[in-house]
Parts: C-alpha cells; structure tokens; sequence
C-alpha cells in the first residue's frame, strides 16, 4: 500500500495502524494516535498490553510487605514484596465492592487489608481474612469459598532494575524479549553487565519531568540524534551529530550512538568503569529507545533508565535512574562525580522539553497527519512507528 499511514476498518470497531515499510514513501502515525482518549486505552490494552511495558524501579518497592500504588494508562494496580521477596502486581480493588486497596505507600506486614470492610489478602493475593461476613462475630458463610476471591494477579518481571508488566499474561519470557539487547551490550560491556548494576540510586541517583506530551514523541525523540545541533548545542560541542550513529536492535529496539562520550568532562574523582568494558571503546555511548515505553543510556562508567509513564494521551511523567558499575560507586568520593553527571543529564532532558511539547501542540493541525522521514537520519524513528503499527492490528 502506498499510503504510508492510515485508518481502515479494524477490530473492535477501531482502525487498523499500517506504515509503510519503505521508509523513503512512508508517512508517521496518525495525529489520533496522539491526541485521541479512546485511542490511547485501546492502545494499553492492545499494543503495550501484549509486550512487556515498565511500571517502575525495583527500588521503588524497596521491602517485603511495602505496598505501592501505581497507575498504569488510568488502570489502578499496586506493587507488593512476598516473604520470598519477589515483586508481585496485582489490580488495585478488592474482590468484595471493588474498594481501591492501596492509596499510599505504606508497610501492609503479612496482610493488605481492604479500608472499607477489613477484608484481607496475603502477600501472594489469596483472600484470607472476611470479618463478619456472616454476621457480627461470624467470619465465613456457607457456600463461599475464600480461594476463589483472590486478588486479580498481573504478570510481572524485573530485570535491569526494573519491574515490568504483561498485561496479557501471553508474551515471551522478557529474558528473551530483551536478549537483543543484553546480547549487543555484553560485547560492549562484558558478560556480567548486568550483575555489576548498585540498585541503590543513591544522592543525585533519580530525576523526574513531567512533559506535556504523549508518552511516544518522548520515545521518537530520543531514538534520533538529528536534533542535537539545534537543541542540544553544548552536548554537540563535545560529541557532535557526525560521531553519531544509528541502531536497530531487532523488533524490540532503536535508537542512537556515539564514538566520542567523554568521561573526563564530569567534574570530580572518576566512578568505576565495568570491569570488562571493550577498552578500544572507552569513548562508546549507547541510547536506545526500548519499545514501548523506556529509554536506556550506557556508558562505561553508568547506566540510566527511564521509564514513561503515561498519564494521559497529551501528558508523560518521565522518571530516570542512574545505575552504577557496583556499591562502591555510591561512596562518598564519588558524590562530586555523581552530583556533575546528574546535573549534565538534567540539562539534556529538560532541552527536550520544548521539542516533544510543541510537536504535541502541532498533533492538533489538521495540515499534519504523520509527516514524512529523513532515509538518513530518521531510521530509528521509522522503526518504531512501524513496530507501532504491527502492534495495533
């Protein structure tokens, strides 16, 4: 089809998303994909619900029997530590009048207790506790059966530090989704990447925006490096568009690199690089746009992670953490490094703010519906609209 891209009738009474796989004739995606509220919870359901999205940091829910209410695309759900420590994702209501069960963070112990009648669960979700269910002082009742009122359990992962959900319960193990990427980084980084990341964030370890834009303009944004001249011209100064490259990583992933991140520009003592960092590539940095909803950013001396979570169709809250090579990263000597490295990346993200904003505000032209792509420089963004739109049928 020679429409690079555009609505037909599709399932659920919604369109169908196609962009052309050429990329010299295709155009973007639709302003609706954008703008549109209907759009947008068909989306989560349909597109983000079938792959692995992010929900958070694993140090977000630091302890067992932390809970920690979260939304997902206008779906209440909540975090929770087991006794085993491992994360677990359950919708936010309880099973007796649909009550939200977690309004804040707080410490549930051994039990989440439902506000309105007391109502509790273990840690695992299993219904346990219904006071007075059959009177007052009479906790049971003939025919109901505890073990069918579970909580409503949502699939969930870490990896990366990082807690993912499957809202379908039906894709791939992420392990897998994501060995493109933990495959190309291990050359880079060495085999043990991934073991060596200090989940603790530490002081100047977190950064947090909140952007007036759809979660997907964050995402093409940072998939390019066309823009850095005119937006991000001190960044230019010391690793300019022409030491950039550009990255496909199979299905799950595009973005960016470069050949010349410099270590020494920080201020203070060095942190420590990977311990099996490609020496020939110590200048190496990598950006890559995580479908659908992370951005990831390593060099050899930290790793960062941002998670969009999207609030609304024309609102993001763009939340990063820094991950160091080890503990000992987070010492006191480091902090000046520490406090430098934050500071250089907030600059960064906050040039990006005017740009995703405005192409928002231009999501409601009728002049515009997709635009048109650079063959050269705007590869990684192609790949994306066109992952995107496979998504959507």
């Amino acid at each position: 089809m020679s429409d690079g891209s555009f609505f037909e009738s599709g399932h659920h009474g919604h369109s169908m998303i196609q962009v052309e796989s050429d990329i010299n004739v295709a155009s973007g995606l639709p302003n609706v994909a954008y703008t549109d509220h209907d759009f947008w919870l068909f989306e989560r359901d349909h597109v983000l619900g079938r792959t692995w999205a992010a929900l958070s940091f694993s140090s977000e829910v630091c302890g067992s029997g932390v809970t920690v209410p979260i939304t997902f695309m206008d779906l209440p759900l909540f975090m929770v530590r087991d006794a085993e420590g491992c994360v677990r994702v359950f919708h936010n209501v309880c099973s007796h009048r649909g009550m939200q069960l977690v309004s804040e963070t707080s410490q549930a112990g051994l039990m989440i207790r439902c506000p309105y009648h007391r109502w509790g669960y273990d840690l695992s979700g299993q219904l346990k506790a219904t006071p007075n269910i059959g009177g007052m002082g009479i906790h049971d009742t003939a025919g109901f059966d505890c073990r069918e009122h579970a909580l409503k359990e949502v699939r969930s992962a870490e990896y990366l530090g990082m807690i993912f959900i499957n809202l379908s319960g039906e894709a791939c193990p992420i392990e897998t989704l994501l060995a493109p990427i933990t495959a190309r980084w291990q050359a880079l980084a060495g085999t043990d990447f991934s073991q060596h990341l200090a989940n603790d964030p530490g002081d100047f370890g977190t950064l947090e925006l909140t952007v007036n834009c759809n979660y997907k303009l964050a995402v093409e944004n940072y998939c390019e490096s066309y823009h850095l001249p005119s937006i991000h011209p001190d960044l230019n100064s010391y690793s300019p568009l022409a030491q950039h490259y550009n990255l496909i990583v199979d299905e799950v992933a595009s973005g960016q690199g470069t050949h010349t991140y410099d270590l020494e520009r920080s201020e203070g003592p060095p942190l420590p690089i990977f311990p099996n960092w490609d020496g020939e590539r110590l200048k190496t940095g990598e950006y890559l746009s995580l479908y659908p909803n992370v951005l990831l950013g390593l060099q050899a001396d930290h790793f960062f992670a941002i998670i969009l979570t999207s609030v609304a169709p024309d609102e993001t809250r763009e939340r990063l953490q820094f991950f160091y090579a080890g503990a000992n990263a987070l010492d006191d000597e480091t902090l000046q490094r520490r406090r430098s490295l934050h500071g250089a990346w907030s600059q960064v993200f906050s040039e990006d703010i005017s740009v995703v904003e405005g192409m928002q505000r231009g999501r409601g032209s009728s002049a515009f519906n997709g635009g048109i792509f650079s063959p050269v420089m705007d590869g990684p963004t192609h790949h994306f609209h066109q992952w995107f739109a496979r998504g959507y049928q």
